[in-house]
């Protein structure tokens, strides 16, 4: 569905409109708790990679938390050479479309970043996929950077589905890989484009979500 979007960005406004009406993702966050565990706060620079859908979305959300100092869109799960959107996009590179997150763990820990990813930023019980976008490449998974944030997420994952907390089972992933950097046209898609019909309909929802959720967190609201 992204890539029909893309490719109407030229209509009106009202004919965007009436293109997508009828599949409008009224996002809202669901009610989570904490991870009982957490990576320590050392030092002020930390690096959290995720994946959860479109990264647009993912970007928009996590640039607005308090303590994130870039989010970068991009590709995690596959080979270099292969790392760009057109060969993603034939769902046959194992990439998924990720976002490489910078922080201050002093001011948000990864703990933190992760209950906002599970919460609004994506759906962890949509299977490779999300929202209209289907395949692989939109699937929910978390690459760690270090054994302390695997081992954390590892936990999270696990009382999360003991909590059962969300109406499905979560599916997201745990992998390792490699990321690599979108093309230029995709890097703060949100900011630059606000009056895409995709980011109307699909991701200003997903940011409205996270600063009612979580306004203490909201760099931006």
């Amino acid at each position: 569905m992204k890539r029909l979007i893309v490719a109407v960005t030229g209509l009106s406004g009202l004919a965007a409109a009436a293109l997508f009406s009828g599949i409008a993702n009224a996002e809202h966050a669901v009610a989570i708790p904490a991870p009982a565990h957490d990576v320590p706060a050392n030092g002020h620079r930390a690096v959290a990679v995720l994946a959860g859908g479109c990264f647009w979305g993912m970007e928009a959300v996590f640039e607005r938390v308090k303590g994130v100092t870039s989010v970068t869109s991009g590709y995690d799960g596959g080979s270099r050479a292969s790392a760009t959107y057109s060969a993603v996009s034939t769902e046959r590179t194992g990439h998924a479309e990720a976002v490489r997150i910078v922080y201050d763990p002093q001011v948000v820990s990864y703990g933190t970043l992760l209950r906002i990813y599970f919460s609004v930023a994506h759906d962890p019980t949509q299977r490779d996929g999300q929202g209209p976008d289907h395949g692989p490449s939109y699937r929910s998974a978390i690459f760690p950077q270090n054994a302390a944030q695997r081992q954390v997420a590892a936990a999270y994952l696990a009382q999360l589905k003991k909590a059962h907390v969300f109406a499905a089972p979560i599916v997201t992933t745990i992998e390792a890989g490699a990321f690599y950097p979108a093309e230029a046209y995709h890097q703060h898609f949100y900011d630059r484009h606000p009056r895409h019909p995709y980011i109307l309909h699909w991701d200003k929802p997903k940011v409205a979500a996270f600063e009612a959720a979580f306004p203490e967190l909201a760099a931006r609201a």
